[in-house]
């Protein structure tokens, strides 16, 4: 359970770095200091943001997991 947990928690930081680097990319529109395609960023920050509610679900249910397991253990 603990490294499920662990897994979950470096999963919701890869998504959270993935939306940061996706709004760098997005502040830098219109300078002219990168080419910034809107859609492909609007598409990243969808994914990471499903990537990082998939992760928090596998924490809440280990979560759930571990408090089950030690009811039934005390």
């Amino acid at each position: 359970m603990l490294s499920s947990i662990a897994s979950a928690t470096a999963g919701m930081t890869r998504a959270a770095d993935r939306l940061e680097s996706s709004a760098n990319r997005v502040a830098r529109f219109g300078t002219g200091l990168a080419d910034v395609d809107l859609a492909t960023e609007a598409v990243e920050v969808t994914m990471a943001q499903a990537d990082f509610k998939a992760n928090a679900s596998v924490v809440r249910v280990a979560d759930a997991m571990a408090k089950a397991t030690i009811n039934i253990l005390a």
